[in-house]
């Protein structure tokens, strides 16, 4: 190779490598330019994110703020609520301790006043024995004077005489004893009871034989329904309600007597609509879980019953059948709440008379056991509640309770009169119980029949919604003392014939008249 050849060689070497060193440079340079406009790009992409970041962060700062400023608005309305509520127990708490310090104050002027009257009748009767024997002196000096008797005949005689006064004086004072006894013994009665009521409060009830239940929007009553109405179908058969859906918007109605089957059916519903899916698979499976939660439900009533009342020591199987009778009504009464009274009732009276106050209030709340389970087993309710406490092995005061609190057996204890007395305050306090317009007339009918049917007997009355009943005598037939007789055998013959809630008065009225015309 000659030296041309490879000067020129050397030349478009050296070209070549200047030519692609500025075509690097260019190229680099550009690169540099992309990168940095693209950089510039991403800061601006950058801010704009942080700037809506930013945004959101204060919309959510505010939201919080709002939530939590509701929340704190929330809490101070309970508290304020609360506090409101507390002084009104208080101001209650005053009026009742008032009104004991007036009974206490009434209770001490009786007391004085009756042992006035008793120093005075002491000094009467000392003034009547003073006269009595300065009687048969003037007696025994008359008969010497006037008669030609012997001595002891005239003593005889005057003796028998100031007996006849004497008794016929103790006789009168005896009455009025026995009065005043009986007067002190019903006012004891009512403070008594009185006090009872003041210091229990009680709703007052109705009796229900429908549930109804919301509907998000109509179109449920065509999901409800389903195809052919097998859905109805199902849920019936399953649980022996009627359901009735009519015309009334976003809402179906649930009928029956069974007030637990009922609440199942309509526990069962609600799951059903919440969830969406009716078919008959899916009805049954709701239908079963609720009657699981049923049972658990009725337990955990029976076991809040006993703890409001203070009862402890409840057998479990008893706690379920306390429970179940939360939905069992008498006249429109809930019995639960109606046994709940009656136990605080016959606590409250108990505690006034020294007795065992838990042992009052259990059998309160145990006395109408057996009606949570007369649709199942024969029999009333008393005989049922009675072998229910011997069952689970209660002690005999609280089964005598249940045995006599309806007067089938005689009460053996002060608890179970006690009872007695609290089951009739709570059955016969206005609004406690409802009846029908048939059974109410039935009432009426029957006490003044059987008051007709006496002897003696010119009209009768049935008044104050068949709470008492007033019956006319004709006084040419009856005397006094029959009149008094006529109204225990009325009062008699009513207990045995007739079933009704609390007491029935009955007053018999005798009157007689002369009439004369002056002419």
């Amino acid at each position: 190779m000659d030296t041309l050849t490879i000067t020129f060689a050397i030349v478009a070497l050296i070209i070549g490598y200047i030519t692609g060193y500025y075509i690097t440079k260019r190229s680099i340079n550009n690169r540099l330019a992309h990168s940095k406009q693209t950089a510039e790009d991403i800061i601006e992409d950058a801010n704009r994110e942080a700037e809506t970041l930013k945004k959101e962060a204060l919309l959510e700062a505010k939201e919080e703020i709002h939530s939590y400023r509701t929340e704190i608005e929330w809490e101070l309305k309970e508290r304020r609520t609360e506090v409101s509520r507390q002084e009104n127990r208080l101001a209650q708490r005053e009026d009742n301790i008032g009104r004991k310090e007036n009974t206490l104050d009434k209770r001490e002027s009786s007391m004085q006043s009756r042992e006035d009257k008793l120093t005075a009748r002491q000094k009467k009767v000392e003034e009547l024995e003073r006269r009595a024997e300065a009687l048969v002196e003037e007696q025994q000096s008359k008969l010497h004077t006037i008669a030609a008797l012997s001595e002891e005949e005239a003593k005889s005689i005057v003796l028998n005489k100031v007996e006849e006064e004497l008794t016929r004086e103790m006789a009168i004072m005896v009455k009025q004893y026995e009065d005043k006894a009986k007067s002190e013994a019903d006012r004891r009665a009512k403070v008594l009871i009185t006090q009872a009521i003041q210091r229990s409060a009680a709703d007052h009830v109705t009796e229900s034989t429908v549930s109804v239940i919301s509907l998000p929007n109509d179109d449920m009553k065509g999901r409800i329904i389903g195809r052919e109405g097998r859905n109805i179908r199902t849920l019936e058969s399953l649980t022996g309600m009627d359901l009735i859906i009519d015309d009334t918007p976003e809402a179906v109605v649930l009928s029956g007597y069974d007030p637990i089957r009922r609440e199942i059916a309509k526990m069962a519903l609600e799951k059903l609509i919440s969830d969406g899916r009716i078919h008959p698979g899916r009805i049954e499976e709701a239908v079963e879980k609720s009657r699981k939660e049923m049972d658990e439900r009725i337990r955990e009533i029976g076991e809040e019953a006993i703890f409001n009342l203070g009862i402890h020591s409840i057998h479990p199987d008893l706690l379920k059948i306390i429970g179940r009778l939360q939905f069992r009504t008498s006249y429109g009464q809930n019995v639960l709440n109606h046994s709940i009274e009656v136990a605080k009732l016959a606590g409250i009276m108990a505690a006034e008379l020294g007795e065992d106050i838990q042992l009052a209030k259990r059998a309160g709340l145990l006395h109408d056991i057996g009606k949570a389970l007369d649709s199942e087993v024969e029999g009333s309710h008393v005989e049922i509640g009675a072998q229910i406490a011997m069952k689970y092995q209660e002690k005999e005061t609280v089964i005598n309770t249940i045995a006599s609190h309806h007067g089938d057996v005689p009460a053996s204890s002060t608890i179970a009169v006690l009872v007695e007395a609290a089951d009739a305050i709570s059955a016969a306090r206005p609004g406690a119980r409802s009846e029908s317009l048939e059974h109410y007339l039935q009432r009426l009918e029957s006490l003044e029949k059987i008051s007709n049917s006496f002897k003696g007997v010119k009209e009768s009355f049935a008044i104050q919604a068949g709470r008492e009943v007033r019956i006319i005598v004709k006084p040419e037939e009856l005397d006094d003392s029959m009149a008094s007789k006529l109204a225990r055998d009325v009062k008699k013959q009513i207990e045995e014939d007739m079933d009704y809630p609390g007491h029935i008065k009955v007053t018999v009225i005798r009157e007689t008249r002369t009439v004369e015309y002056a002419k």
